[in-house]
């Protein structure tokens, strides 16, 4: 196998990944005619044979959203499944894209850190980790909202087709803003009073009727 994909969100296929991952191939599948096979890790067959595939592909991209600045409990276990059996591995390449609803691309600056270094170990082809902030939210947003961002990635899906690595300047567009400029955080602190701000996860809040114990501190010492 050439190129294989997996989902490390445990949303499964409606994942936010998932609906990135679909825009990549958009772009990838112009210049390139071989099926790529998207695994989910959240699934439990899927997962159970992810090491295999993993070391019978010969690039691999691990897809996943950022669990407040740290990768899901999947992601973790997969990782420590494919380097237990690496030396029996033909996988040349591996990239990575990381989304997350933080805005800040400065929240995974750590966790990339950790993913050049697992693919040092797995004595792979670093190709780079696509971060992308504000991610939470794009399936309920209007097109107006969302078109620039899936153009982007259906951009990247086209380069990796012809190169086979991300396109730098698709990335460092994709990871603004790296932080907000102080300007920008006083007005964001001053929108955040009118509680526009907290609309979406309130609403998902009282969806699953937890709202009234958004502010509990089960782990606080009494």
């Amino acid at each position: 196998m050439k190129l294989v994909i997996f989902n490390g969100s445990p949303r499964y296929k409606k994942s936010n990944s998932a609906l990135l991952i679909h825009q990549f191939l958009e772009g990838y599948n112009f210049f390139n005619i071989d099926k790529v096979p998207v695994y989910y890790l959240t699934s439990n067959t899927q997962r159970e044979a992810s090491a295999d595939l993993f070391h019978k592909a010969e690039t691999v991209l691990i897809v996943f959203p950022l669990y407040t600045d740290c990768m899901p409990g999947i992601v973790k276990e997969f990782f420590e499944r494919i380097v237990q059996h690496s030396t029996e591995s033909v996988t040349e390449k591996i990239g990575y894209i990381v989304q997350s609803g933080f805005p800040e691309s400065i929240h995974a600056s750590f966790l990339e850190k950790y993913l050049k270094k697992l693919a040092q170990r797995l004595n792979c082809e670093y190709l780079g980790t696509v971060i992308k902030g504000g991610v939470e939210g794009i399936q309920i947003m209007p097109p107006v909202m969302t078109n620039k961002l899936f153009n982007q990635f259906e951009k990247l899906g086209e380069s990796f087709a012809l190169y086979g690595t991300f396109e730098s300047k698709i990335v460092a567009e994709l990871r603004k803003p790296y932080t907000y400029s102080r300007t920008y955080s006083r007005m964001f602190n001053l929108l955040s009073k009118t509680g526009l701000t907290n609309f979406y996860w309130n609403s998902n809040l009282k969806k699953n009727g937890a709202y009234n114990k958004r502010f509990d501190r089960p782990y606080q010492k009494r």
